[in-house]
């Protein structure tokens, strides 16, 4: 007997392969927009015909299947340590917190803020210890630093407080050269960096169909380095891109494969992630709603696109638009979670987020980890631990079976049920004992233990002042004198 695995699509392979025949058929006839010059040279280079001075290029069929021939089917990421290896590929799915927030949401207050340096440390330290989070993520960005040099700054305090694989990413040209080097002082030089990835570096594709100077660079330097490369395009629906769920499909996969085209010319077998952060844009508001379900559906419609190419796939789900922790934050979160599990999405960011992408909400990872453990425990699936499943049971104990005490339910209860520490369990009379908290106010409790242990960094003394030092050399390019205390 073999267990079977839940799923969800929502393209037959009919629709999926015409997705994907138009996109190439987009970029091979409409082109992309490629502000990069070396992007430029290099798709000139392998056959792509330049049709306007703005930089639009058209790239033939024949250059994306080649560079969909070259790009590895699955990544393996580890740990800060080297010894802990993650699988990105298949249906592995893994949870990270969302990424870039602007602000911190204060709890007590029901406000968010602009964050400093004490909560990116508080960030990170509570996502290493959040079990069904795999990855970490440079989720919040510092106020406290001058706003140039923000994305490495960021990168610098997560690899000082988690030893969990980090998505990242560039907000400057400049910004890469001294991320790439925090990152080859971890792992201990360049060349490891590149046999052991320890972070993926979003780059976002504008849409309709641009790759501007920055992100195209990203894409460029990330694959000389050996560090993968995780695309995040967003179109929306009406706005920046066709109306139709299916429309938008074709726009983001184009927006995907010339991405994947860049990398591979810049070095065959790149290692690349096809993935976005969509929206069913919000007529009535101007907003782009990543907790909408038709967000969600075109996030597991390219999915099964990424997928059909044999490429690691990534989403932005498991968030809410909610500006509290209210039930809207829940439902989003857990339907957007689950619906990601059930896809098989490979890197499912999200986690922790509020308000379009803006806010990180430390008690929201807390809730979120719990449902990121619900949707992990529910793909694996229904085993049969032992053959008979039951009827040995039954004819051991007789008449009046004692399940409670028997050394069965010992050996498998903890296998096959998890048990939250934040959601509500208990009775009422339990609840009432409890002080009546909310499952917001019961995370609020949570963080605070655990973030109540000792603060130690996962990275010895020595490897710390080498980051600070390159850390500091790059915030005073931009007028900063000293690093923040913690």
């Amino acid at each position: 007997m073999a267990t079977r695995r839940p799923t969800v699509e929502f393209l037959d392979d009919a629709l999926t392969d015409s997705i994907i025949d138009e996109a190439l058929e987009l970029l091979s006839t409409i082109g992309v927009f490629i502000e990069n010059a070396g992007a430029r040279s290099l798709l000139a280079d392998a056959g792509a015909t330049r049709q306007s001075s703005a930089g639009r290029v058209l790239i033939p069929r024949a250059v994306v299947e080649q560079g969909l021939h070259s790009a590895p089917q699955e990544i393996t990421l580890y740990d800060s340590s080297g010894s802990k290896s993650f699988v990105v590929g298949g249906n592995h799915v893994h949870f990270d917190p969302g990424s870039a927030g602007l602000r911190i949401h204060d709890h007590a207050g029901r406000v968010a803020r602009p964050a400093v340096t004490e909560d990116l440390v508080r960030f990170h330290r509570l996502t290493q210890a959040l079990a069904y989070l795999d990855f970490q993520s440079t989720g919040l960005i510092s106020s406290d630093v001058p706003g140039q040099a923000s994305d490495a700054y960021r990168l610098f305090q997560a690899l000082q407080w988690c030893a969990k694989p980090i998505i990242t990413g560039t907000f400057v040209v400049e910004g890469f050269a001294p991320m790439a080097e925090m990152l080859a002082i971890v792992r201990g030089g360049s060349r490891e960096l590149a046999e052991k990835p320890l972070a993926i570096f979003d780059a976002c594709p504008s849409p309709p169909l641009t790759w501007t100077n920055l992100t195209t660079q990203s894409v460029i330097d990330c694959a000389r380095a050996g560090i993968p490369s995780e695309f995040v395009a967003m179109p929306l629906t009406g706005a920046t891109a066709p109306v139709t769920l299916g429309g938008a499909l074709v726009q983001h996969t184009a927006e995907n494969l010339a991405g994947l085209v860049i990398a591979e010319l810049a070095r065959p077998g790149a290692q690349v992630i096809f993935g976005g952060s969509p929206a069913s844009f919000d007529m009535r508001t101007g907003n782009p709603p990543m907790g909408a379900m038709e967000t969600m559906m075109i996030d597991c419609g390219y999915a099964q696109v990424g997928k059909r190419l044999k490429l690691p796939t990534h989403a932005y789900m498991g968030l809410s638009d909610a500006k509290v922790l209210d039930a809207q934050a829940g439902l989003e979160s857990g339907m957007g979670a689950l619906l990601a599990a059930l896809a098989g999405i490979n890197v499912v960011s999200g986690p922790g987020m509020m308000d379009y992408e803006t806010t990180q909400s430390l008690e929201k990872l807390v809730i979120d980890n719990e449902i990121c453990g619900m949707a992990l425990r529910m793909i694996d699936g229904i085993t049969p631990r032992e053959k008979p499943l039951a009827l040995h049971l039954f004819q051991e104990m007789g008449a009046h079976p004692d399940f409670l005490t028997h050394p069965h339910t010992l050996q498998w209860l903890r296998q096959e049920h998890r048990f939250p520490r934040v959601l509500e369990r208990g009775n009422y009379q339990q609840w009432e004992a409890g002080g009546k908290l909310s499952v917001g106010d019961r995370a609020s409790l949570e963080v605070e233990r655990i973030l109540n242990t000792e603060r130690v960094s996962v990275l010895s003394q020595d490897m710390r002042q080498e980051l600070s030092t390159v850390m500091l050399s790059h915030l005073k390019t931009y007028g900063g004198v000293l690093l923040p205390a913690m």
